[in-house]
């Protein structure tokens, strides 16, 4: 696309994701959703009947008087879509998916002051947008995303991953859009899982996953440009253990995806 063609598809994004996010998020996917923990806040004269595991000793030694501190919970929420721009996974329509639910999230976490940042990747680090606000790093965030096209690009989840656990040490909410064909990436998934609130989004074309079972075709792999053998039956199998994780939301490119979020909020809230 030219620089006014993707002007304009920003645009009509925009413009739906605006919608989207107002239905999905507004006012209420705070309540989804914890804050960074505590954080402090001042200091005061020490009160009977007040923790005495929130005394400072430095401040209480100094003044010869009994501190402790006060914490209020954080509530501003770090957002990191972690996007694979892999060949087959932004190939056709399912690139146009992935960018509503992109602008979809960047304009929830605007909505509600929230910090939102990106790490786009192949079977390399493309490109990693810093945590920020405001609908102008969003719009740059999209604008990227559909800068990208679908040339023989491979997928490398696990480094991904590793990458992101390195760089990123405060706990963060991540989702993960990608159609999750890949191997490896196993043992990263769950370290991130445990450092962070972890929500898998897998994307992929329904005609991909109905294909008779037990069936084996030679299909050409849209990221490599080779042919390859597929047993379907496995590959089916292969999906139900890679989603062994606590938070996760299976898309079609048929799928609505506002509803599939709605429901998964919901769950995840009576939890």
């Amino acid at each position: 696309m030219d620089k006014r063609e993707i002007f304009k598809k920003i645009r009509e994004i925009e413009i739906k994701s605006n919608i989207v996010a107002n239905e999905i998020f507004a006012g209420t996917y705070r309540s989804y959703f914890k804050g960074n923990g505590m954080e402090f806040s001042d200091i005061r004269r020490y009160s009977i009947g007040d923790d005495v595991k929130k005394i400072d000793w430095k401040v209480t030694a100094r003044q010869r008087k009994a501190y402790v501190k006060e914490f209020v919970e954080e509530r501003e929420l770090s957002i990191f879509l972690l996007v694979d721009i892999s060949s087959s996974n932004i190939f056709g329509r399912q690139k146009d998916k992935i960018a509503e639910l992109i602008a979809t999230l960047c304009f929830s976490a605007n909505k509600n002051n929230d910090k939102v940042g990106a790490l786009f990747f192949s079977d390399k680090i493309e490109r990693f947008h810093q945590l920020k606000k405001g609908r102008k790093h969003s719009l740059a965030i999209l604008d990227n995303f559909l800068k990208f096209d679908d040339n023989n690009k491979k997928t490398d989840i696990s480094n991904a991953l590793d990458f992101f656990n390195k760089i990123i040490k405060r706990r963060a909410i991540i989702f993960i859009i990608s159609d999750f064909y890949d191997n490896g990436y196993e043992k990263n998934l769950k370290l991130l899982d445990q450092k962070h609130d972890l929500i898998t989004v897998c994307i992929r074309d329904i005609s991909k996953q109905t294909l008779p079972k037990g069936a084996i075709f030679t299909i050409i792999d849209s990221e490599t440009g080779e042919e390859v053998v597929v047993d379907n039956l496995k590959n089916e199998l292969k999906i139900g253990e890679d989603f062994n994780v606590k938070n996760s939301i299976n898309l079609s490119l048929e799928d609505d995806y506002t509803k599939k979020f709605i429901r998964f909020f919901k769950l995840r809230g009576k939890k």
